[in-house]
């Protein structure tokens, strides 16, 4: 037996010996057919460089497309400034030739242990290489690449240079490449005079620029400034004094110039985009010589632009977007803010209703346009909610419900289909939701991060396209240097809502914009337009932080937003600013298909107007309606009513008395509004009673000894005569003869 263990444990350790010189070896002969890929000093030295981008109709986009144009040298920055990127990112970069091995074995066993490439150990030398030569991909085949351009890197420049090359093109969020265009940007100086907590702040953004961005994420800036600060005091290039003054100091910002040119332009919007899909920085694509071709509408650019420019607000940021109905390619984008507004996600408010709450339940065959929703009072749990105006209005329709944006019916609504299945059917739309997102809240908007403003429109694209959802892209096509394609958008489309599903949503958006929310829409006569609102508020607060208007009409959709993202209040809401923007913009199209197509699954249902006043139900009405209580809905053919009003199908049942009183006849009708009474006396037609309800008295003069009156009552507007009801009532007069006393014959 032992002698089997022993012959096991020695095979065991050939295998891993041979295993390891196998893959040492496949790793030698890697490393060295990647030496002979060139290293591009132009990529490390160049300052200054733009990119091509050409709008649908292959004209080149005017719009700031150049970057990394401020370069700052490295002599003219403080110690301390240079100490902080080393200190945090690559502490042995003065002695190490380019690779660290002590944490390429640490990052190796961490990798293996988590069996994932979490860790790279970088260093400096080789995060430039990273960001001027490769993909940001995580394979062993890129690392070995950088590993082979790395050892060049340093074989051909000094460490001072390297260290000036990486600090002017390493990204620091925000369109800023480069230590000199971040100074500028976040602190509005140059970089030679940054004080040793801005330099801690910016050296600790570069390794997520979002997640420890000063402005989206205070707090983990915060928290990464101080570690940069611990490790500089750790490496001895500050005191304790000195870290302890700084960690206690806040970080401020100055970001006083609005550069919406670089940030929120429809070209930097494709740069981004193409940056994802080619899986490179932007200054690869520019040094790579590759061209970008958008699906950019100059024409529409410039209406929204103008829009947007018309209705501008102080203390407010905006941007628009507009996405082709049939390309799903986003014909135009603007954006005036200080922050680059699609990285950033916010609260969508009312918007979210139709994609999370009233198509899905649309869809289920839960809820029609008219289906009747009480609108009081509710408590869930501890969640006491409320709408905007703290009233409640009874039952309502649901089309009502979402014209006004009441917030009760919404959360009965969520609670009707379930908050799992809302949420599955956003998610099919490109909504994203944070695990703690989970209560009825949700009905409302109220999501932990929320969404940004393009994938809320590309989400609404899916109702003008019948229920199918596409992701919505800048970006045609990309060619190389040669003019080579490279890549071409293929959109791939997802079924999520049946085309009646799609198209009951639509008609309830259409109403919204005649005379809801959206009513400033109104006016447009050019083309049908279906739209939604939202606003998000703060509590006792004289003002709003974000409003939104997101409209479609049978061939593009229209998302527009306007909001603080320092979330202070200003004088903003969706149906003000945001709406007027769309008015303006879509007043100046002209469209050639003018109408939603209405699907052969949606129907016209006559059904029982009374019954559903009185009784909240929708039910077929009967064939003998009067037309004033028929009412023509939409339904979906899988979801309509099926059972006959009771209403109009028999006599009308007359509840009346009468009383003979000083020469008069009272007579006592209760009357009920659906049903005409004729009332005759002796045959005459005396008096006609309509359209009232509720306990009558009506007097006749009676001077007659005995008379006749009848009452004929039919419903309104029925002619048929054996659904008449009648009643008669035979009256006498009580004739009482008093004795006079007899006069006296004589005087």
């Amino acid at each position: 037996m032992k002698k089997i263990v022993k012959i096991c444990l020695i095979s065991f350790v050939l295998v891993v010996v041979f295993g390891c010189v196998f893959c040492g070896s496949l790793v030698a002969v890697s490393y060295a057919k990647y030496q002979s890929i060139p290293l591009n000093t132009e990529s490390l030295t160049s300052p200054s460089l733009s990119i091509e981008i050409f709008d649908n109709k292959n004209r080149p986009i005017k719009e700031e497309n150049q970057f990394n144009g401020d370069f700052c040298k490295l002599e003219i920055l403080h110690q301390y400034t240079k100490d902080a990127f080393i200190s945090i990112e690559d502490k042995e970069f003065y002695n190490h030739k380019g690779l660290n091995k002590k944490r390429i074995v640490k990052a190796m066993i961490n990798n293996i242990k988590s069996r994932k490439l979490k860790e790279g150990a970088s260093t400096i030398s080789q995060q430039l290489i990273k960001n001027t030569h490769l993909s940001n991909e995580k394979t062993f085949e890129r690392k070995l690449k950088e590993m082979a351009l790395t050892k060049k890197l340093e074989n051909n420049f000094s460490k001072d240079e390297i260290l000036e090359s990486y600090l002017n093109i390493i990204f620091f969020g925000n369109n800023c490449y480069g230590l000199e265009s971040a100074s500028k940007y976040y602190f509005n100086k140059d970089a030679k005079d940054l004080n040793l907590n801005e330099s801690c702040t910016l050296a600790g953004l570069i390794k997520s620029p979002t997640k420890y961005s000063p402005i989206l994420n205070y707090d983990n800036c915060l928290q990464r400034r101080n570690l940069v600060l611990s490790e500089m005091e750790k490496d001895g290039k500050i005191t304790v004094d000195e870290k302890l003054s700084t960690q206690n100091q806040p970080i401020t910002l100055d970001i006083t110039q609005k550069n919406e040119n670089k940030l929120n332009s429809y070209s930097q919007a494709s740069i981004d985009e193409a940056s994802k899909i080619l899986k490179i920085p932007a200054k690869q694509i520019a040094l790579a010589g590759y061209k970008i071709h958008t699906y950019c509408n100059s024409e529409k650019q410039t209406a929204l632009k103008n829009a947007l420019s018309n209705n501008e607000t102080d203390g407010s940021d905006n941007a628009g977007i507009i996405i082709d109905a049939s390309t799903h390619g986003v014909s135009a984008f603007h954006g005036n803010s200080n922050f680059k507004i699609l990285d950033v996600k916010r609260q969508p408010a009312s918007c979210l209703k139709p994609l999370l709450v009233y198509a899905p339940a649309l869809n289920e065959d839960v809820i029609s346009p008219s289906t009747q929703i009480l609108d009081e009072p509710i408590k869930i749990g501890n969640y006491s909610p409320s709408n905007v105006n703290k009233k409640f209005s009874g039952y309502m329709s649901v089309t009502d419900a979402v014209k006004n944006s009441i917030n009760i019916p919404a959360i009965k609504v969520l609670s009707y289909i379930g908050i799992d299945t809302g949420k599955q059917y956003a998610q099919k739309l490109g909504i994203n939701f944070d695990e703690k997102d989970d209560s009825y809240a949700l009905a409302l908007g109220g999501m932990t991060y929320g969404v940004n403003i393009k994938d809320l429109a590309t989400a609404y694209t899916t109702f003008a396209n019948k229920g199918q959802f596409s992701n919505s892209t800048f970006i045609q096509y990309i060619t190389d240097k040669n003019n080579k394609l490279v890549y071409i958008h293929k959109p791939t489309a997802q079924m999520v809502f049946r085309e009646d599903s799609a198209y009951l949503m639509t008609d309830i958006l259409q109403e919204t914009a005649k005379s809801g929310t959206a009513r400033k829409l109104s006016t447009i006569t050019n083309t049908e337009i279906a739209s939604k609102t939202g606003t998000v508020g703060k509590k006792n607060a004289s003002g709003n932080t974000d409003a939104y208007n997101i409209s479609y009409t049978p061939t593009e959709t229209i998302g527009v937003w306007f909001g603080s993202l320092s979330n202070e209040p200003a004088k903003i809401a969706g149906g003000n600013q945001p709406t007027e923007v769309v008015r303006q913009y879509v007043s100046s199209q002209t469209y050639d298909k003018k109408q939603f197509d209405v699907p052969s699954s949606v129907a016209e249902v006559k059904i029982d107007s009374l019954e559903k006043e009185e009784n909240h139900r929708l039910v077929l009405a009967s064939p003998y309606a009067p037309a004033r209580f028929i009412e023509t809905c939409l339904f979906s053919r899988f979801n309509m009513p099926t059972e006959i009003s009771e209403n109009f199908t028999e006599k009308p049942q007359i509840s009346a008395e009468t009383k003979v009183e000083n020469n008069q006849i009272i007579l006592s009708l209760n009357a009920q509004k659906h049903l005409e009474y004729q009332i005759y006396k002796d045959d005459i037609p005396y008096q006609k009673v309509e359209d009232k309800q509720g306990q009558l008295t009506l007097r006749l003069s009676f001077p007659e000894k005995e008379t006749t009156i009848k009452i004929i009552a039919n419903y309104i507007g029925e002619n048929d005569k054996s659904l008449q009801a009648e009643k008669k009532f035979n009256l006498t007069k009580t004739t009482q003869t008093q004795t006079q006393p007899k006069q006296k014959w004589y005087i």
